[in-house]
């Protein structure tokens, strides 16, 4: 018998005998085959992307999640300066939490709620990045993913039809100067890793000889026929 209220007309109907049992489509996670039918069965890392109703901001969510729990967050944002400290609240939130909670909680943000929403989707359907890894990926991976200087990998660039491009800010760093050459194309580029000069600074060196060691540059740097501050020149 069920156990819910019936209506009249339904309580009276034959009952028909239900056939081949369809079960749910295994999913890829960490390196098995799971029928998911709860959300403790869901293990995954992975990457989800959203944005803000004006399209002014994004962020990049990053989960790693075990048993339906999520163990690791990384929030990195973009575009709106609230945001940011949108993303602190959230990354202090979602840790703790089940998928399922973390998809209904108000993470303060409407770029970091549509990036649950559609990191959600990716991991209950087995699109994760730790899909056919055995065994799934450590906590930790998301902190390992912004490499050595612990910093968010952005690139910042500007252009104009009447006066060209401008490089900002590379995955290297700040963008001191760019490298042209005599037809005045591009051929290189100078950077500041702004961690790494703070690095230095914290460790007791000197400011000026920080930003010194801190520089690099890319491409054909030397060859240049003239050097353009991207933010001046």
């Amino acid at each position: 018998m069920c156990e819910y209220a019936m209506s009249s007309h339904v309580a009276g109907m034959t009952q028909v005998a239900k056939g081949p049992k369809h079960g749910p489509a295994p999913i890829p996670e960490e390196g098995k085959w799971v029928e998911a039918k709860q959300i403790t069965d869901i293990s995954a890392y992975t990457h989800g992307i959203g944005w803000c109703a004006p399209q002014q901001g994004a962020c990049k969510l990053s989960l790693n999640v075990k048993n339906g729990i999520i163990e690791e967050a990384l929030v990195e944002t973009i575009g709106c300066s609230g945001m940011t400290h949108s993303a602190a609240m959230a990354a202090e939130i979602l840790p703790g939490k089940t998928l399922l909670e973390a998809l209904n909680t108000d993470l303060v943000c409407d770029a970091i709620n549509t990036a649950m929403r559609e990191l959600f989707l990716q991991i209950v359907y087995g699109r994760s990045q730790s899909a056919f890894s055995e065994g799934g990926l450590v906590i930790g991976a998301g902190l390992e993913d912004l490499g050595k200087g612990t910093r968010s990998m952005v690139g910042t660039m500007y252009g104009t039809k009447e006066k060209g491009v401008r490089y900002l800010e590379m995955t290297e760093g700040y963008c001191t100067r760019m490298a042209l050459d005599a037809d005045d194309q591009v051929i290189g580029y100078e950077f500041v890793s702004l961690g790494k000069m703070t690095d230095l600074v914290k460790g007791g060196m000197e400011p000026n000889e920080a930003y010194e060691k801190s520089k690099g540059h890319y491409g054909r740097f030397d060859e240049a026929v003239r050097y353009i501050d991207p933010r001046k020149d």
